[in-house]
């Protein structure tokens, strides 16, 4: 079945979104699978792996109308085994990058790789049935944490899950260790809060980006009052959201760790595919009446 043999969801990928993202596809799929022509639809595996990230339903309760769980999950898994995913997130995100105005009194597009970075975690509630869980005491939640990684668009970089009582310097060597310096010739400073000063962790970023990256701690003014955005660690936290707009992602739901991780990054690309090609925005197919007024 496909979308021509059904009724459309509203998490179905656009023609010109999905020409943007087959190729990518097609690169990886030609290569790990040659021989005959495909059977399944990789546009309706999108759609369905699309409808799960926004809805958040069970696997085996997917609507009969988009492809089983079976065929479904089975090429999940092999993307997120031989990092498709990530390597779409990164081919996306310098699209975005090299798109977009920069800031004035700059004039023309960003560069495709970022010069800063910002770093962060967020921690949320698991299943059961997860394999990693934890305590975070200072959030008081049991379950798992996300160390997520971003440009100044607020673009994901590298995103790492771990169990929830893992310290944040900890995490941030493995989050930002996904990063390698010759991928990245442009960045020199990473932004985090207050959790990231951290002398051990300062020494492991010399050495990993051989003292090209530095960290830089935006603090909370001492005198502030209410809430005040902080220099550039805003951005991360509107990455947050944008991800939690996902449902599959308002509540870690997966067995594994690296699954959690793919579906965030399914997510990303939604968002950037978005940026590249917004969908069309279809009016109400109805019009209020207007009010009557007595005399």
């Amino acid at each position: 079945m496909n979308t021509r043999s059904r009724k459309p969801y509203a998490t179905d990928i656009s023609d010109a979104q999905w020409a943007l993202l087959e190729p990518l596809l097609m690169d990886f799929e030609n290569r790990v699978r040659p021989g005959p022509k495909r059977e399944v639809d990789l546009r309706e595996v999108v759609n369905t792996l699309r409808y799960l990230n926004r809805t958040s339903c069970q696997w085996a309760l997917l609507p009969h109308d988009l492809l089983p769980k079976s065929t479904v999950y089975d090429y999940f898994a092999k993307w997120r085994d031989h990092g498709v995913l990530i390597k779409i997130n990164s081919e996306l995100r310098e699209e975005v990058r090299q798109q977009t105005p920069q800031a004035p009194p700059k004039e023309g597009t960003r560069e495709a790789t970022p010069s800063a970075a910002c770093v962060d975690s967020q921690t949320v509630k698991a299943t059961e049935l997860g394999n990693e869980h934890g305590y975070d005491a200072a959030k008081k939640t049991k379950g798992r944490k996300r160390h997520v990684l971003v440009d100044t668009l607020g673009l994901l970089l590298a995103v790492i899950v771990t169990a929830a009582n893992v310290d944040d310097a900890v995490g941030a060597q493995k989050v930002v260790g996904k990063l390698k310096p010759e991928s990245f010739p442009r960045l020199k400073v990473i932004f985090g809060d207050n959790k990231y000063h951290n002398h051990k962790y300062y020494a492991w970023l010399r050495r990993h980006s051989g003292g090209k990256w530095q960290m830089e701690i935006s603090s909370r003014p001492p005198d502030a009052e209410g809430f005040q955005p902080l220099k550039i660690r805003w951005v991360v936290e509107r990455t947050h959201a944008w991800i939690g707009r996902y449902r599959r992602n308002s509540k870690d739901y997966e067995r594994r760790t690296d699954s959690s991780e793919s579906m965030i990054f399914m997510s990303s690309i939604s968002l950037m595919l978005n940026r590249l090609e917004p969908p069309e925005r279809k009016g109400p197919t109805f019009k209020y009446p207007r009010p009557t007024t007595t005399k």
